[in-house]
């Protein structure tokens, strides 16, 4: 059995679901880190990371879930020179061990974003 997870909060008419939970199992959908209530991503790569972890967390916690759940992320950019930019910013969201990860080079995000991230927890 299955479960779609949606914030109150999102654009209508996404075509997805913010997260779907099956059995001990949380898939996460893709998330970019927009200025909050807009579909717009900040000047600033430190503070988009922000937005994005912000914006997962929110899902998760919407779920009943943290962010000490996650067991795998992937988070692709077209500048992988902000790797080290993302990880000052993603190690704060985390309290022991860190989930296994990628950071992977993409082509252009959707409306001009560094970051997008997708993720599974587990329980």
């Amino acid at each position: 059995m299955k479960t779609a997870i949606n914030l109150p909060n999102r654009p209508a008419g996404m075509p997805f679901s913010d997260a779907v939970h099956v059995g001990n199992t949380l898939y996460l959908s893709g998330r970019i880190g927009f200025k909050p209530g807009t579909m717009t991503v900040p000047e600033d790569p430190s503070e988009e990371a922000r937005y994005l972890l912000d914006g997962l967390r929110e899902v998760l916690e919407h779920a009943g879930w943290t962010m000490n759940d996650l067991v795998q992320v992937q988070i692709y950019t077209p500048d992988v020179s902000l790797f080290d930019t993302f990880n000052r910013v993603y190690v704060t969201y985390f309290a022991g061990d860190l989930p296994a990860r990628a950071f992977l080079g993409s082509g252009k995000l959707l409306l001009g974003a560094r970051f997008e991230l997708v993720a599974v927890a587990a329980r």
